[in-house]
């Protein structure tokens, strides 16, 4: 039996035995405490173990992370707090947040179990695994893997650029994750899983923090495997602009506010700054700092240090459904006369928009205004960046070209946020259709996770092979080819960066 985990029957009666006495991990940290997590259908039959709660660092504020020695819990066998940010989606929230946790299937293993490790999205600023829809039981189970969650620091806590004060700012909320993985190294294995075989995904952000992590140094050798939903980074934040955003920060906090010693809430207002590059609210993200970040993640090529790693990017067909208010602008009011004005800021390239909306017209006569709003945008804004970095490793030859794999998840109109359910297995109040195609993907995902290839041939420049999720799943060649084309005209440029 692997990793000292306390053996136990499956039938109800063990079930209700197993409510007594909690399940315990000895790992090389120390020991943990875990919970039973049952079938949602007859709440009796075990499905997983969740150890939750697991401290794998501290960290000083602006500070790198330091690994603690022993085993530590959060307090009541729950989650560890998110990450403190704007809104009250996430609740408790505070600065120490360095949690990780860790779901088991119910059975021994025979041999050690592949390792899939979930960032969350939310642009570095914003987000926490703590939301239910990032509960690793039924993916654990059905995929018989271990899962491991992590909050870490987002916004000024993990990325504020202050170089002179902190030499490790700027990418702190990068070096958090570097810490949950090297935990993962020393202490999974107690769990059944293998440290050898460990699986990076993550959404939006969560893939950027991927992405990012592919370039970084101290990154190398910490996971084996890479799959990135709709969440791509390019390029980082260069250090002057990285530096411009932290004079508007520190503007808005006041001056003569020391950020060392201000209050948490006092910071997070503080994000409500206008950011000098971009507009909209500051921007935080990972900086090209020359330290722990020396080049950009792919771009003028894919980190060489990376290109063994498979990799599998994925994008939905209809990433800006979730990214606009229907009756706010650019939604409201949007009409085929007042398109080319409502694109033109929202595709962040520069490229004459009424002539995109006539070559849009004519591929989709039948097309309204708010369908043609949602193609243009997704295919300039979201999904670009995905193709430059697949077209990226596929340059690179191999092994990069021979381990890069694309999927589009095209089921119900995808829109952005949705695989993130699908991959977990928590889709609310789910149909007979929303089922199986969250089983298909958890499918794919997991055969990814172990064997590095998740059933289809790899993306190259030629045939651009891409898995097409959908009630009718099938490979594609070169999907929205004219899309891709169109935008390849003008020069692509990371948000952010």
């Amino acid at each position: 039996m692997l990793g000292g985990i306390g053996a136990f029957a499956l039938s109800a009666g063990a079930a209700h035995a197993a409510t007594i006495s909690s399940p315990t991990i000895d790992a090389p940290a120390g020991r943990y405490l875990g919970s039973f997590q049952y079938n949602s259908a007859d709440k009796l039959t075990i499905k997983a173990r969740r150890f939750a709660g697991i401290r794998y660092a501290r960290a000083m504020r602006f500070r790198a992370p330091q690994p603690v020695a022993g085993a530590e819990q959060a307090a009541g066998g729950g989650f560890g707090p998110a990450c403190p940010q704007r809104g009250g989606k996430y609740e408790p929230q505070s600065e120490d947040c360095l949690f990780l946790n860790v779901w088991t299937p119910a059975g021994d293993a025979k041999e050690a179990r592949p390792v899939m490790v979930y960032f969350h999205g939310g642009a570095y600023s914003t987000g926490s695994v703590t939301d239910p829809v990032n509960d690793g039981t039924n993916l654990a189970a059905s995929g018989d893997v271990v899962v491991v969650t992590v909050n870490h620091r987002l916004n000024a806590l993990g990325y504020l650029y202050m170089p002179e004060r902190f030499p490790d700012s700027g990418n702190n909320g990068q070096l958090d994750l570097i810490a949950a993985l090297q935990w993962v190294q020393r202490n999974i294995g107690a769990f059944g899983g293998d440290p050898a075989n460990v699986t990076l995904f993550g959404q939006s952000g969560g893939g950027a923090k991927i992405a990012t992590l592919m370039a970084m140094p101290a990154a190398k050798g910490l996971f084996h495997k890479a799959i990135t939903m709709s969440g791509q980074q390019v390029t980082a934040s260069g250090p002057l602009n990285a530096t411009k955003r932290m004079q508007a920060f520190l503007a808005a906090l006041g001056e003569n506010v020391d950020p060392t010693i201000a209050p948490i809430g006092q910071l997070t207002e503080a994000l409500s700054a206008i950011d000098p590059v971009l507009g909209g609210n500051v921007y935080m993200g990972p900086v090209l700092d020359m330290q722990h970040l020396m080049r950009h993640p792919f771009w003028p090529d894919a980190a060489p240090q990376s290109n063994h790693i498979p990799m599998m990017l994925g994008n939905t067909i209809m990433e800006t459904r979730a990214f606009y208010h229907p009756d706010k602008p650019p939604i409201a009011g949007l009409t085929m006369e007042n398109l080319a004005e409502r694109i033109a800021p929202q595709m962040r390239v520069d490229i004459r928009p009424d002539w995109v909306v006539t070559q849009f017209r004519a591929r989709y006569p039948e097309a309204r205004p708010l369908e043609l709003f949602h193609r243009i945008v997704t295919a300039a804004r979201s999904w670009r960046g995905q193709v430059e970095e697949a077209e990226a490793r596929a340059r690179a030859g191999p092994p990069a070209a021979d381990r890069t794999f694309v999927y589009q998840l095209d089921f119900e109109q995808a829109k952005h946020t949705d695989d993130i359910a699908l991959s977990f297995g928590t889709v609310a109040d789910s149909s007979a259709a929303q089922r199986a195609m969250s089983e298909r993907l958890m499918e794919a995902f997991v055969t990814f996770a172990r064997t590095g290839n998740p059933g289809w041939a790899p993306y190259d420049m030629t045939m651009r092979k891409t898995m097409i999720f959908d009630e009718d799943s099938r490979v594609e060649r070169d999907p929205r080819k004219w899309e891709r084309e169109l935008f390849a005209t003008v020069p692509y440029i990371q948000p952010g960066s």
